[in-house]
C-alpha cells in the first residue's frame, strides 16, 4: 500500500512561501477548519479571521501555512515557521515538470519560458544544464524566494 506524503519547508515568512508555491504549481490554500469559503472566497483571508476569532496573538499567526493540489493528486505543502537561516544545499528538492513530452531546443525553450515566469515571481535561476542524451533531457536549476533550490524539468 503507497503512502501519501506531506513535503514540509521550513521558512521565515510561511505566508509568502505558501503564495509563491501556489503560483510556481498551481495549488491552493484550503481554508480553515469547519470554514465553508464560497467559490470565489479568499483562504488567506478567511485564515486572518479565524485566527483572530480563535485568539491567536497576531506576531504568532505567520507561524504556519499550506497548500493542496486542487485536483487531490500531489502532495500537501506544509510551511513552518523557524528562526535560523537556510545555511547549506537541500538534502531534497523539487523537480517541477513544466516540460512533459518535450525534447531538445524545444524542451530548453520551454524551460526557459517557465523560468522568466518564476523569475517574476521571485525566484531566482541558479543556472542551466544543457540535454546530454541518453542520461539527461537538460533542466535549469532555480531557487525559491528563500533561497530552497528547486529544478524545472
Amino acid at each position: 500500500m503507497s503512502r501519501h506524503i506531506q513535503v514540509t519547508f521550513d521558512a521565515h515568512d510561511p505566508r509568502a512561501l505558501s503564495c509563491f508555491w501556489r503560483d510556481v504549481l498551481g495549488y491552493v490554500h484550503p481554508g480553515p477548519p469547519g470554514v465553508d469559503l464560497p467559490g470565489d472566497g479568499d483562504p488567506l483571508a478567511a485564515w486572518d479571521d479565524f485566527l483572530a476569532r480563535v485568539g491567536v496573538p497576531e506576531e504568532q499567526r505567520n507561524s504556519s501555512s499550506a497548500l493542496e493540489d486542487p485536483d487531490g493528486r500531489g502532495p500537501r505543502l506544509f510551511f513552518q515557521q523557524v528562526p535560523e537561516d537556510k545555511v547549506a544545499k537541500n538534502r531534497v528538492h523539487l523537480d517541477v515538470r513544466a516540460a512533459p513530452g518535450l525534447q531538445g531546443e524545444e524542451r530548453m525553450a520551454a524551460l526557459e519560458v517557465e523560468c522568466d515566469r518564476l523569475v517574476a515571481l521571485g525566484a531566482r535561476r541558479v543556472r542551466r544544464h544543457e540535454p546530454a542524451p541518453p542520461m539527461s533531457a537538460g533542466f535549469i536549476v532555480m531557487a525559491d524566494p528563500e533561497g530552497n533550490e528547486f529544478c524545472l524539468d
